[in-house]
């Protein structure tokens, strides 16, 4: 049966919103945030259910809604960001903000990352209200600015509005449910995300005519500490969501191969070896192991017979929870081994945190919805390989779970072309996340 009231359920509410979320552009840059927090507010007032809009840009305003409950217990926060990344029209077969229904998809930006989450959390708070459902934790509904940038929204809500967020625990984003050959589901739960440790890396030299080669071109020091970095095997390193993850895939049939790898992972003679193993069977499970660094942007010279003085490379790292940025940046100085390529930070410092509880009341109300909703499903703590805002709120002691509702349905498309999800997908998610509410918080 599905989770809302007679008539107009939960589901059919998610379905409303999402398109009318998806057509509010938001794209950052610039953001335009307050587009969404003014629709949402719409919505809220038209409830009845108290909200407001915070924040010090006008333009880029957060959005909080709460529903009271008896107070026995702390809050359960729901969050879902306004904000969603560019996107190319001439790379789209549709209008990225026309939220188009094709074959049973909606088609949009936004659709997977992070609309389709804000259109559910705000669809259960809503029946949840119009049911007059009593609860003995509040909820609370943020839907932040700035989350695919700079988490200015983020920033914000926790320096100058910490209570109205402050919660038990929080559902978020990133994770989704893994189908698999053998046909167990997998509910992958995000309980802690790397960190991204952006930085520029610089080579200088002397600027010359491009006819006499000189042993310090700044570009061909730049392109040896790039492949020197890419082909660096960084440290492997587990901790108590990995190790869990990696001993409950590896019982799955699509997986046994990982199960005789994970005592070599364990082993500091063996790890890399294995970890680069598993880099060529799975990508998305090595990326787990350790800390990766890719070169994005690439900036020297200006014309084609001149060496130039300076090369400059901008390359993203994502490190593992457990390290700080001063020892990967001077692990990656020793990999350089080059005085005349320097480092330097380009991102704000993101805190590094430990694991979200894999015993919390809300990691095992999940657990029982999930195997409740498919009993051969298997439930696993997830570390994502990027990062979401929950990493501000888990610095402050707050437990923060990437919750899977939605179906991986083929291919990722998030950040890309043709972003979408079926409405039976969102449907089916949205009931979860009802269940899921009910199940922490009644």
């Amino acid at each position: 049966m599905a989770f809302g009231q007679q008539g107009e359920t939960a589901s059919d509410l998610a379905a409303r919103y999402l398109p009318e979320l998806i057509r509010l552009d938001s794209t950052n840059p610039p953001g335009n945030e307050s587009r969404v927090a003014r629709y949402l507010k719409q919505v809220a007032d038209r409830e009845g259910i108290p909200a407001e809009l915070l924040g010090n840009d006008p333009e880029r305003l957060n959005f909080v809604a709460r529903l009271k409950g008896t107070g026995k217990q702390r809050p359960l926060l729901l969050i879902a960001h306004s904000d969603v990344v560019p996107a190319d029209r001439s790379q789209w077969s549709v209008d990225p903000l026309a939220a188009i229904e094709k074959n049973g998809y909606i088609y949009g930006r936004g659709a997977e990352d992070d609309k389709q989450l804000l259109a559910a959390e705000l669809a259960v708070m809503v029946d949840l209200h119009r049911r007059k459902v009593v609860l003995d934790r509040d909820i609370i509904l943020l839907s932040e600015s700035d989350e695919e940038a700079g988490s200015l929204g983020a920033l914000w809500m926790v320096e100058h509005a910490w209570t109205k967020i402050d919660a038990e625990f929080a559902l978020n984003e990133y994770s989704y449910i893994l189908p698999t050959s053998s046909g167990v589901p997998v509910f992958q739960i995000q309980t802690a995300e790397k960190v991204p440790t952006r930085f520029k890396m610089t080579a200088r030299g002397t600027a010359g005519h491009g006819s006499l080669p000189r042993e310090d071109n700044p570009v061909e020091h730049l392109a040896r500490a790039i492949y020197r970095l890419s082909q660096a095997d960084e440290p492997v390193k587990l901790n108590a969501t990995t190790r869990a993850y990696l001993a409950a895939m590896g019982k799955l049939p699509d997986y046994a191969w990982v199960a005789p790898l994970v005592a070599r992972l364990e082993d500091p003679a063996t790890a890399s070896r294995t970890a680069d193993e598993i880099r060529k069977r799975d990508p998305e499970i090595h990326a787990m192991l350790r800390t990766t660094v890719s070169a994005t942007m690439l900036s020297a010279g200006t014309k084609i017979n001149v060496i130039p003085n300076v090369a400059e490379a901008q390359l993203d790292g994502r490190r593992l929870p457990t390290e700080t940025r001063e020892e990967v940046f001077e692990r990656f100085r020793k990999i350089i081994d080059d005085p005349a390529v320097t480092i330097e930070a380009t991102s704000s410092q993101q805190p590094s945190t430990e694991p979200s509880s894999l015993t919390s009341p809300l990691y095992r109300a999940m657990e029982k919805v999930f195997h409740e909703a498919a009993p051969n499903a298997v439930v696993v703590p997830f570390l994502m390989r990027g990062t979401t805002d929950g990493a501000y709120l888990r610095a402050k002691g707050m437990a923060v779970y990437g919750v899977p509702l939605f179906r991986k349905d083929g291919e990722l498309r998030m950040h890309g072309n043709d972003e979408r999800i079926s409405l039976e997908n969102l449907r089916a998610g949205t009931e979860l996340l009802g269940k899921i509410v009910m199940e922490v918080a009644k």
